[in-house]
């Protein structure tokens, strides 16, 4: 159902709130450059960290502004089944074409918890539904049997992977329905996750380089893999430097670089350490990113 590279955009402040127009900017810049799919608030829209209103307002402004071009696949998780369930709601209602549920975080559920969560969310939402794994910031890795079980409920429709297990995504991309998509959630590994059956990448790198992300994956959907395996191989630095420090700082600090964002983000997320900045910036010029 979703496929390509697909931008995990972040949310612009400005003196404490919500940019709205660089995150209208942004999202056209995105689209322009052949992104194929925009997530609001996810991790790297900084979703741990914002209100209820705030969220829901930057949902409303992707929606508005992508117009129907490409889909917008609102993140909506939570580690509150109910709180799920109110942002997925939101997002249909309001017009996003899909909800991406990261899995319940700090509390630890169980395998079996995990799936009643995300039954309840499908139950209650008639929205398409991805799932999303990343055991590195919740504390809770969904296993394999979770996935497959889940992936029968028809309304969820895919998952986002970024546990870095290879072998996982290999079982996923064999053991589900055809139709259910297989997401890289951490750049480093789009390539190899497309290799054993992926569909696409929500990706933070496509942030500061949509267009250079968006011709990779492209050229592999199309069946030129030596030219995703060579536009991979030129990634690997950038990709690098996106977690230099905690996403999305390195992200939103090259944003700023670039001039397209104010330096601004929600506490307990701060600046960048200056000797990450000095790196990252050289990286960026070796990008053509900023002069």
């Amino acid at each position: 159902m979703f496929s390509g590279a697909i931008v995990a955009i972040v949310t612009p402040f400005l003196n404490g709130s919500i940019d709205e127009r660089s995150l209208r900017e942004l999202i056209n810049f995105q689209i322009a450059s052949g992104i194929k799919g925009i997530v609001p608030c996810g991790t790297t829209g900084e979703s741990a960290t914002l209100s209820h209103q705030e969220h829901e307002r930057v949902v409303d402004i992707a929606v508005n502004e992508v117009g129907g071009r490409v889909p917008v696949i609102a993140g909506t998780g939570s580690n509150s089944t109910d709180e799920a369930i109110r942002l997925t709601r939101h997002a249909r209602n309001v017009g996003a074409d899909a909800a991406l549920l990261i899995t319940p975080y700090y509390n630890k559920p169980t395998q079996k918890g995990l799936y009643e969560h995300y039954a309840a969310v499908a139950a209650a939402c008639d929205i398409p539904q991805i799932l999303y794994n990343v055991p590195g910031r919740t504390g809770v890795n969904m296993g394999v049997d979770t996935v497959i079980a889940l992936s029968r409920i028809d309304t969820i429709v895919g998952i986002k992977e970024a546990s870095g297990d290879l072998v996982k995504c290999s079982r996923i991309a064999r053991d589900t329905r055809e139709e259910f998509c297989l997401l890289s959630g951490e750049d480093a590994l789009n390539f190899p996750i497309l290799s054993v059956g992926g569909r696409g990448a929500i990706s933070v790198t496509a942030n500061v380089l949509p267009g250079k992300v968006s011709s990779m994956i492209d050229a592999w959907l199309k069946g030129d893999v030596a030219t995703a395996r060579k536009i991979h191989y030129d990634l690997l630095e950038i990709n690098e430097a996106m977690f230099f420090e905690t996403n999305p700082i390195p992200v939103k600090t090259a944003l700023a670089l670039m001039g397209k964002i104010s330096e601004e983000f929600k506490l307990p997320l701060c600046t960048m350490a200056q000797d990450n900045r000095a790196r990252l910036t050289e990286i960026l010029k070796h990008y053509g990113c900023v002069s």
